[in-house]
């Protein structure tokens, strides 16, 4: 049911409970008396009654105590079966105190006598304001609890999130390091199997996880990447009736952004699709690039003539007339009875703050259209020379891993042993310091920064202190990374997001190798 804000100016729908057309009369005229406007839908028998409430939806209800074959009280208990808030209100001439008392307590918003009709037009209208306001607490009572559930998953998956890394971890490196027996083939397809169900169980760890953290920082977004953690994302959202179609005309194609807000954004444009189709229907979701001219822009949008990526987002639902549309971004506006009237302007603050613009193309009865346009903006020689690859092949430098947990250690340094390095493991922050001051000094050391009983941070300060001057890799959760604060500052020090894949160890491993290299400083003493 729509709110309404100014409820001595609009016109209302007054839905009428009587058997007497004089009396009903008699009722209306003080509403006409007092300027109210309003649509009237009398009826007498509970058939009608029934009908009505769903066919003429009415403001408010007017009812007569008793009538042949109906009661006013029946009338108000069908009324609080299906909605609570709305105004009911007795008319009698036969209404006694205790009986008034009663039917306040069922649930009646108010009760005037026929005798003395004067204030019934002051009770309709406060009773349409006391609606409004009720309907508007309920609205955020519902809207706090579904964030304070919210909160809750954010908090559950948070603290899921390092058990399942952890578990993610071998099999990423385990799968990549069985790829290196192609003269077996079962082991090879072996490999890709644990591989590839590791990066699949990490997608939709870090896709939920992202979504329900929300936005941390810009980023390279990869199109592919997107539409995969939508996908995810929409599983047991799409009915049966609704067949779902995504296509990428470049899924590698990259560019600046946020995948987590423009994940959200495309979220929400495909709920909002799926419930404009009821009966059923297909719902789109593509990516192009095209080539936009100033003159495409409108007046009040910056115009940066160039190349842009375009994410269509189009279903074959109801579909929305020219008024909806003049309204679409304005917020709090909404079609949806339980609707806040947000999730657009949310969409449109999210595609501005890219630099992009949304058009939208719909027509009732034949479906909507979405195009969200987000700059690519063109990448200058020197960007694709950095992305070079690099010699991931080691040349016996020798690797210093420090990790508590004993198979992360094992597989760390197994996959560093494989490509060439002098990989020697330590299990705490105190036998790294042990081993260094018998072995000397290695050229890089690798650490978990999720240790208890040394943690990682202060591993690196103790090693800063005995004279460390060369590389380090530390490893740590994206959702909860060492405190920048408590971090020693350290010329050659590379943060990695655990769980890693072998291919982004490696060539971290060789850029801090060559960075360390270039400007390496004279060890202290040890």
């Amino acid at each position: 049911m729509p709110d309404r804000h100014q409820w001595g100016l609009a016109r209302i729908r007054v839905l009428q409970i009587e058997d007497s057309q004089l009396d009903a009369e008699l009722v209306l005229s003080e509403l006409d008396a007092d300027a109210i406007e309003y649509d009237v839908c009398l009826v007498d028998e509970e058939r009608d009654y029934v009908a009505a409430l769903e066919e003429f939806d009415p403001h408010i209800v007017l009812s007569d105590l008793s009538m042949p074959g109906f009661s006013g009280q029946r009338a108000l208990d069908l009324l609080r079966e299906r909605d609570q808030d709305l105004p009911f209100i007795f008319v009698s001439a036969t209404l006694g105190e205790e009986a008034a008392i009663e039917a306040l307590r069922n649930g009646a918003t108010d009760y005037i006598l026929k005798q003395n009709p004067a204030r019934l037009a002051s009770a309709v209208r406060r009773a349409l304001r006391e609606a409004d306001a009720q309907r508007a607490r309920r609205r955020a009572e519902a809207e706090l609890i579904r964030a304070q559930r919210f909160e809750s998953l954010a908090m559950l998956a948070g603290g899921l999130s390092h058990d399942l890394r952890n578990l993610l971890q071998p099999l990423l490196l385990a799968g990549d390091s069985l790829q290196d027996y192609q003269q077996d083939p079962r082991l090879a397809r072996l490999g890709r199997l644990v591989r590839d169900c590791g990066k699949r169980g990490l997608d939709m760890v870090q896709s939920m996880l992202s979504f329900a953290r929300g936005a941390r920082r810009a980023e390279q977004v990869r199109v592919g990447a997107l539409l995969d953690a939508l996908a995810l994302l929409l599983q047991g959202s799409v009915p049966r009736a609704v067949m779902l179609e995504m296509h990428a005309d470049d899924t590698e194609l990259t560019f600046d952004g946020n995948h987590t807000e423009l994940q959200q954004c495309l979220l929400n444009l495909s709920l909002n699709a799926i419930q404009a189709m009821p009966e059923g229907g297909s719902l789109r979701i593509e990516t192009t690039q095209a080539a936009l001219l100033e003159t495409f822009f409108a007046n009040d949008e910056e115009a940066h003539a160039g190349n842009y990526l375009c994410l269509i987002v189009s279903d074959s639902g109801v579909g929305m007339d020219e008024a909806v549309l003049q309204h679409l971004f304005e917020p709090f506006f909404t079609t949806k009875d339980t609707g806040t009237g947000l999730g657009l302007v949310s969409c449109k603050r999210i595609v501005t703050a890219h630099g992009g613009v949304m058009r939208v193309d719909s027509t009732p009865g034949q479906g909507t259209r979405f195009h969200i346009y987000i700059p690519l903006l063109e990448r200058s020689a020197e960007a694709f020379d950095q992305e070079e690859h690099f010699n991931l092949q080691g040349e016996a430098e020798r690797v210093l891993v420090v990790a508590e947990e004993a198979g992360q250690l094992s597989l760390l340094v197994d996959t560093l042993d494989s490509w060439g390095y002098q990989a020697h493991a330590s299990q705490s922050g105190t036998a790294a310091l042990q081993w260094i001051e018998a072995q000397g000094v290695p050229d890089l050391v690798v650490m978990d920064a999720d240790m208890n009983l040394f943690t990682g941070v202060r591993t690196l300060a103790a090693l800063i202190d005995h004279g460390y001057r060369r590389a380090v890799l530390m490893l740590a959760r994206p959702d909860a990374p060492p405190d920048m604060d408590e971090l020693p500052v350290m010329e050659h020090l590379y943060m990695v997001d655990k769980p890693l894949s072998t291919q982004k160890l490696l060539r971290t491993v060789r850029e801090a190798l060559e960075a360390s290299a270039a400007g390496q400083l004279p060890e202290g003493p040890l």
